[in-house]
């Protein structure tokens, strides 16, 4: 059937009449295409022929795109209007949010092969072994063999890797591999379906020695990790501060946009913090942002991972600086708003699902200012709109584009209470 699509969805599709979602559409193009499925409240799609492309079409980087890799939408679109729709999404969930004339910067987007974190599927068969991303939408596994978005030593990885893992044991049929670019090399997290015996730590042992992997950790399934081999310390600097982080842990998706979420969110800082210098960093993670906050005043970073918590609290000691690391699930148990009173600042920067109840609390509370760190523009617009609810302001903005190619988007919102009396 031939349809015109309208406009981008949200993860990066394009939508016709009816709904029907295509992939790697633009709109304004006028497509010949084929409905082969459902999705949510319409049909799905695909392209069997453009009749009439947009003038932002351009042809993708990676030659695994037309496949249907679901690491990347977006590679058919030019940087500009793909940069303005990202801006616009952030403008979207900043208006349900109760902020429809919140100022917003333009969209920061970071560059392509500097993405320092990939997590791999694998898969052995009859048909040889599969290492890469899952297809969009399926179970099935696109074996990758190059990627522009990931940093070239990760790349490099993989080949050895796809050689190595058919004479692991500990490898029946299905597992994966985290890798992490630290300052020491790659880092790799491997999981298995099958159980590692003497033989195959001795591979990857040899494997660790031979591609300059400092630590290959391994756990069966989702069970827990272990070091099976270690070359040598492992370390990232974050802020200026070296920290050891744990196998698989998360980090920021590149350099590029973590100085980019850190400078928005310095800049939102109180000038004088309200003379008290005190901030809360919620969900801190590793530190990402607490070691650049403790540069500014004595922060207490609250975290649920022991082993984040740990890591951070022995960087900032090592390193002199005014900081607390506390082990608290937030989710579980939020700061209430009596707990939030001595800051002057707190940065919220939750897991994908946002922070409902925290929010909430952070609205309804003293605190004079809030700097919310998002990677999920419809969580943020729900829980913007408690801090609407209570008269806050949007003072600033910024679309941070790190998720390359994605429909997914990062920003950091500055909010503050107006003046007494002034709404």
């Amino acid at each position: 059937m031939e349809i015109l699509i309208e406009r981008m969805g949200a993860g990066g599709d394009g939508i016709a009449p009816g709904p029907i979602y295509v992939p790697q559409a633009l709109p304004g193009e006028r497509l010949h295409v084929e409905i082969n499925g459902k999705r949510g409240d319409g049909a799905l799609a695909t392209i069997h022929e453009i009749l009439n492309p947009s003038l932002d079409r351009i042809a993708p980087a990676c030659a695994h795109f037309p496949e249907g890799c679901g690491g990347c939408a977006l590679q058919h679109w030019a940087p500009a209007p793909q940069a303005a729709w990202k801006r616009d999404k952030l403008r979207v969930a900043l208006a349900r949010g109760g902020f429809a004339e919140a100022p917003i910067a333009e969209t920061i987007t970071t560059p392509p092969g500097a993405r320092r974190r990939a997590d791999f599927a694998i898969r052995r068969g009859t048909d040889g072994l599969r290492l890469g991303f899952h297809a969009a939408g399926s179970a099935a596994i696109l074996d990758i063999a190059a990627c522009p978005v990931l940093h070239p030593r990760l790349v490099a990885v993989l080949k050895p890797l796809r050689d190595l893992l058919p004479r692991l044991p500990a490898l029946k049929r299905d597992g994966s591999a985290v890798l992490n670019l630290l300052d020491s090399g790659p880092d790799l997290l491997l999981r298995t379906d099958g159980t590692l015996d003497a033989a195959g730590r001795a591979l990857l042992a040899g494997f660790a020695a031979a591609q300059g992997l400092a630590r290959i950790a391994w756990a069966r399934g989702n069970g827990p990790q272990e070091v099976a081999a270690q070359l040598g310390p492992v370390a990232i600097t974050l802020s200026g501060v070296a920290v050891t982080p744990a196998p698989g842990a998360f980090l920021q998706a590149s350099p590029e946009g973590e100085q980019a979420i850190i400078a928005a969110m310095l800049a939102g800082l109180p000038a004088k913090l309200a003379g008290r210098g005190r901030i809360a960093d919620l969900h801190a993670g590793y530190g990402t942002l607490s070691l650049a906050l403790a540069r500014r005043g004595r922060v207490t970073a609250f975290e649920s991972d022991g082993a984040a918590v740990a890591a951070l609290a022995n960087a900032a000691a090592k390193a002199g600086l005014p900081l607390a690391a506390t082990r608290r699930d937030l989710a579980r148990q939020p700061l209430t708003v009596a707990e939030l009173a001595p800051f002057a600042a707190v940065v919220l920067d939750p897991p994908f699902a946002g922070a409902e109840e925290q929010a909430g609390l952070l609205a309804r509370s003293a605190v004079p200012a809030v700097i919310y760190v998002s990677c999920n523009p419809q969580a943020l617009a729900r829980d913007l709109r408690f801090f609407a609810d209570q008269g806050w302001r949007v003072d600033a903005a910024t679309p941070i584009d790190q998720f390359l190619w994605s429909g997914q988007l990062e920003a950091v919102v500055t909010l503050s209470r107006p003046a007494k009396g002034k709404r």
